[in-house]
């Protein structure tokens, strides 16, 4: 066991000491109306002020660059949906050609069964 250099009376005078300092410093706390405290006041809130001016900045700029990549995506299946519109308009096309030419040929096919039955 490790021996006690203080006796309980030198702890318990100890401890009177410390919130007699305690209570001193506390004391000597200068007025809210001091100009030192004054200025440390405004110091504080400037710092605070600032900080509240850069936080508004950072959202400012995310706001603004989600804004922006929206404004992309927007742009993107824009140019999406255009180039599915140019597709269908040429397999539209595409369809109306082959129509057009099963047309011609029952035309042709039809011409020579009647060409035939009028032979006959």
């Amino acid at each position: 066991m490790a021996a006690h250099k203080d006796s309980y009376n030198d702890r318990i005078a100890a401890a009177a000491n410390a919130k007699k300092a305690a209570l001193e410093k506390f004391r000597a706390k200068p007025p809210a109306d001091d100009p030192a405290v004054l200025a440390r006041q405004a110091a504080q809130q400037a710092v605070i002020d600032a900080r509240a001016v850069r936080a508004a900045e950072r959202q400012a700029a995310r706001e603004v660059e989600a804004a922006r990549k929206a404004a992309e995506d927007v742009a993107r299946l824009a140019e999406e949906a255009a180039r599915e519109a140019e597709k269908a308009v040429q397999l539209a096309a595409q369809a109306a050609r082959k129509l057009a030419e099963e047309a011609e040929r029952k035309a042709i096919r039809d011409a020579r069964y009647a060409a035939r039955k009028a032979r006959r």
